[in-house]
């Protein structure tokens, strides 16, 4: 699910309070959402965690290596 969509999905004091847990504001949710402004990586991870994975990282900021860091805890495979 986009953010977009998940946004669209929910009432407005939804919304404000997706935000509020996430640490930003709702309209800064919706200039993320509709593509004027782009989720730093910490608000992206805040935004998986507060909708229960609905909208992930991945969708948010396909350009960070989010395989890697989901996977760093693990010990590597040499």
């Amino acid at each position: 699910m986009t953010l977009l969509e998940l946004i669209r999905s929910l009432d407005t004091p939804s919304v404000e309070s997706l935000a509020k847990r996430s640490g930003t504001s709702a309209g800064n949710l919706k200039q993320i959402a509709h593509g004027f402004r782009r989720a730093g990586p910490g608000l992206a991870i805040n935004l998986e965690r507060e909708s229960s994975r609905a909208v992930t990282c991945e969708e948010l900021r396909p350009d960070v290596d989010w395989a890697y860091l989901r996977n760093s805890g693990q010990e590597p495979n040499l």
